[in-house]
């Protein structure tokens, strides 16, 4: 019998990995160790990540971390529809997932935190603004393959799609009409059952 465990707060990219357990309809174990823990950057906890972050998990024994490649891992391992059907998907949705992690969730991150999270002294208009400028060219990228298909990869939805859509999570809060086929497709992500289930595991009301 697989067992299951995944580390970190569900208000961190944990939520990610809960998305797609949720998603897989896996039974696992959950310590929800907050991120600023100290008890992360020591024993037992870097025996299973020496980076002393969440998320991070144990399949069957095996730890792994980064939350898009753990979500890759469970589609290749439990996966059905949402996995890779050949080389070529998997490479795609590699590709993909790179992508976001480098072309968008840095500058979303900022835009983020300098319009909603950090205390309104700390926040630099300058770094939100820039921030947003620089997300205009890749998420018209995005908006402009989702013209053409309904999904990212194989025309259905699979943890390609997840992966983007969890990175381009704080993006539910901007004002996109001229990226339209990207805001349809992102509410449609993030209204999957699974979806809802780890907004709410984090804390939102949805």
């Amino acid at each position: 019998m697989t067992t299951i465990k995944l580390y970190g707060v569900e208000a961190s990219r944990t939520f990610r990995n809960i998305w797609m357990l949720k998603e897989l309809r896996l039974v696992y174990e959950h310590d929800p160790i907050a991120y600023n823990d100290k008890a992360l950057k020591a024993p037992p906890y870097t025996d299973l990540n020496p980076n002393g972050r969440v998320p991070f998990i144990v399949v069957d024994g095996m730890p792994l971390f980064e939350s898009l490649a753990i979500n890759q891992y469970l589609a290749d391992k439990f996966g059905g529809e949402v996995a890779a059907a050949n080389a070529e998907e998997r490479a795609q949705i590699t590709q993909w997932s790179l992508w976001a992690a480098t072309s968008v969730e840095t500058d979303l991150g900022n835009w983020a935190y300098h319009t909603m999270f950090l205390p309104e002294a700390e926040r630099k208009p300058e770094v939100a603004k820039q921030a947003l400028e620089n997300i205009k060219a890749p998420l018209a990228v995005l908006d402009g393959v989702l013209a053409k298909h309904e999904y990212l990869v194989g025309n259905r939805f699979t943890v390609g799609d997840l992966n983007v859509a969890a990175v381009c999570y704080r993006a539910l809060g901007l004002d996109m009409p001229d990226k339209p086929h990207f805001k349809t497709w992102l509410a449609k992500c993030w209204s999957r059952p699974a979806a809802l289930e780890a907004r709410r595991a984090r804390g939102d009301k949805v």
